[in-house]
């Protein structure tokens, strides 16, 4: 059986203002889209959301988007324990990408 992959993650702007949570099957291009404003009329794109600051990944797509729903219903201070447990330097995880 192939194994299918799924991203949850959250994208913040330059100065960690701004957070955005989403799901994906490719995590690398839809980073590069909301890095390259591909859809210009976007959240993302409105407010310079660019930066990877956190990811979790699923081989099931009903698991991932349970888990984007419970972060995204969460507050901002979850959100922002949640980036600083694994990524507490608020790095952008995608650079090299």
């Amino acid at each position: 059986m192939k194994q299918h992959d799924y991203y949850v993650y959250i994208m913040t702007n330059k100065n960690n203002t701004v957070l955005y949570t989403g799901v994906c099957n490719d995590l690398m291009r839809r980073v590069w889209d909301h890095k390259n404003k591909v859809n210009s009329k976007s959240f993302t794109a409105r407010y310079n959301v660019n930066k990877l600051v956190y990811f979790e990944h699923f081989e099931d797509i009903y698991y991932a988007i349970v888990r984007e729903k419970q972060i995204k219903g969460g507050s901002r201070g979850k959100k922002i324990a949640l980036i600083e447990k694994k990524n507490p330097e608020w790095k952008d995880l995608s650079p090299e990408w």
